[in-house]
């Protein structure tokens, strides 16, 4: 990526300033309570994004940077794993020692989850999360880690740019902790998520030069905190 400092340009203005405010609205309706287990909730969450993500793949094509991102490399499914198992388990030990089990700040948790839907309807429509699940996390790595991250590197620098991003994305899913809190006050999971999520998948991004790694990482914990090995409630 570009470590060069030009001009801000008008598209880069305008690129960034809708990723963070449309997913910031989006995520913030995704996870009202009025869309808990709905249609509504996947179509916001995953949406706006999808239509962010064809925009940087186009201009990341103008650019001659979409088959550098998304050029596959010896090893990039080990470093998927790898990143994926190593964010798990941080999440898993950040849940558990902020919201555990029969304290007050569970519903944190709760609520986070009971947005998602009946365990029972996710898997008995598995091969369609995880197409959506694939979907989300190829979109939100083309639209941050890629886009967003390049159109950055060009004015800070591509050593900082990463850690930019990550702070934008953490940004655009902060009203999260408004639309999912309760009586316990914000909940702040998903935005914890999200600043971990975003450097993790950012560095990786950095250090190995391509999306690959980052989008497997990105969906295999997506799918291990949603299907297989739930931060919350009974085995889904």
């Amino acid at each position: 990526m570009s470590s060069a400092h030009n001009p801000v340009t008008p598209f880069a203005v305008a690129f960034i300033s809708i990723a963070v405010v449309a997913s910031g609205v989006a995520s913030y309706l995704a996870f009202s309570p009025e869309r808990s287990g709905h249609l509504a909730f996947w179509t916001l969450a995953v949406g706006p994004t999808g239509v962010l993500a064809a925009i940087a793949a186009v201009w990341a094509q103008r650019q001659d940077l979409l088959r550098e991102w998304l050029s596959p490399r010896w090893g990039d499914f080990t470093r998927g794993i790898l990143g994926a198992v190593g964010l798990f388990l941080a999440a898993w030990g950040v849940t558990h020692v902020a919201a555990p089990v029969g304290s007050p700040r569970e519903i944190w948790l709760v609520s986070l989850y009971g947005q998602i839907g009946d365990p029972r309807v996710l898997r008995a429509h598995a091969p369609a999360v995880a197409a959506v699940v694939l979907a989300a996390a190829v979109g939100e790595e083309l639209v941050w880690r890629g886009a967003v991250t390049q159109l950055l590197a060009e004015r800070v620098g591509s050593r900082t740019a990463w850690l930019w991003s990550a702070g934008l994305y953490t940004l655009a899913l902060a009203p999260t902790a408004w639309s999912l809190g309760s009586a316990a006050g914000l909940d702040p999971m998903l935005v914890v998520a999200a600043a971990g999520g975003g450097l993790v998948w950012g560095g990786m991004a950095r250090a190995f030069g391509g999306l690959v790694p980052s989008i497997l990482a990105h969906a295999l914990f997506d799918w291990a905190v949603l299907m297989m090995f739930p931060l919350w409630g009974p085995p889904r």
